[in-house]
């Protein structure tokens, strides 16, 4: 059984073409958020979130030329952050929880200071501070770790990237439960490439077998004082043998576990719910029915949608895949933040 399709209903939009103000468009009403693969909306949109969400809803551009689509929050339980730095996004907590709004930050802390690869992040030892802060204010099951990508190169080595996540998990293993890693995806990303060396890291590469081995026995090693679940985001290779599991940044278990007194939210994530909807998944697993068809085959997260949009994010980091050029995310950038000097909030991030 695959998932088929967010459940449609008709949405008013602003149209001041029209008589009334506003016109009736179809919109599709997700019960997961993500927000968001594409950009990092809690370190550089946060007051646009927050502002769309009072909306009601934001239009979602396809990255490949297609037509927008409306998105309605009419029927959201969740929203999951993607962020490097969330810390900006902190106050806005209080209005999503009084919103009876599940959500959880799956948080992005990488050290690569001294190569430079992430320009715009904060200071390595301030985001850990601020990883300390968020999983105090809304729990450590909320918090997952990423580390995201792992990159090797002329500089980088496998005991390198080791004694980087050892000095972060010594600080902060205590305050999350999952740890995902992703190796780095070079070849089909030729950019990403190019961009890797432009910054200064010559030779970037993929990890071969044997390092995919020796990467994880160590890890698992450092693994055995924290006692986190690991998994690795993307990954083909069965590292099961490791005490790595595949990764599921959204995570079907992780809501059940964190979030179960939502009872619509349970209703959804169970099969009776989706046979109720669809009619056609009795006998499947629900994790896997509602595996996300729009990721790759070895991406394990439950559907959701994503309202982020490429060329957006001010980090600039060397690996991303999102962004076309560091020229056009300052365009975008300087658009949104003159039209929010204005107290306009788009509903698009770019306007």
């Amino acid at each position: 059984m695959k998932w088929k399709s967010w459940e449609k209903i008709p949405l008013q939009v602003p149209d001041p073409s029209s008589l009334s103000g506003t016109r009736t468009v179809e919109a599709i009403a997700p019960v997961i958020v993500s927000a968001s693969r594409s950009t990092d909306i809690p370190a550089f949109y946060g007051d646009w979130f927050m502002a769309r969400l009072n909306a009601g809803f934001v239009t979602w551009k396809n990255p490949f030329g297609g037509e927008p689509v409306y998105v309605s929050f009419a029927k959201t339980r969740v929203i999951v952050f993607w962020s490097k730095n969330p810390a900006p996004f902190l106050p806005h907590l209080d209005t999503l929880d009084r919103r009876g709004l599940q959500y959880y930050f799956l948080f992005s802390l990488n050290d690569y200071e001294e190569e430079g690869l992430e320009p715009n992040v904060p200071p390595l030892n301030e985001r850990i501070a601020t990883f300390i802060r968020l999983s105090e204010r809304i729990g450590k099951g909320r918090v997952v770790w990423r580390f995201d990508p792992l990159v090797l190169s002329d500089q980088i080595t496998v005991a390198g990237l080791l004694r980087k996540i050892q000095k972060i998990g010594a600080r902060i293993a205590p305050f999350t439960e999952r740890l995902v890693f992703s190796l780095v995806d070079i070849e089909k990303y030729g950019k990403v490439k190019r961009n890797l060396n432009a910054a200064g890291s010559k030779g970037a590469r993929e990890f071969t077998d044997e390092e995919v081995l020796e990467f994880c026995t160590r890890l698992a090693s450092l693994n055995q004082k924290w006692g986190l679940t690991l998994s690795a985001c993307g990954e083909q290779r069965d590292l099961a043998l490791y005490g790595i599991g595949r990764g599921q940044c959204i995570s079907h278990d992780l809501m059940v576990r964190e979030f179960s007194g939502d009872t619509e939210l349970m209703k959804f994530l169970s099969m009776d719910g989706q046979q109720a909807l669809f009619g056609n998944a009795r006998g499947a697993r629900p994790e896997n029915f509602l595996k996300d068809p729009g990721q790759r085959n070895a991406c394990r997260c439950i559907v959701s949608k994503d309202i982020g949009q490429y060329s957006t994010c001010m980090h600039l980091c060397a690996y991303c895949y999102a962004n076309t050029s560091s020229a056009r995310v300052q365009r975008n950038y300087d658009r949104y933040t003159a039209l929010k000097e204005r107290g306009i909030f788009s509903d698009t991030i770019t306007g």
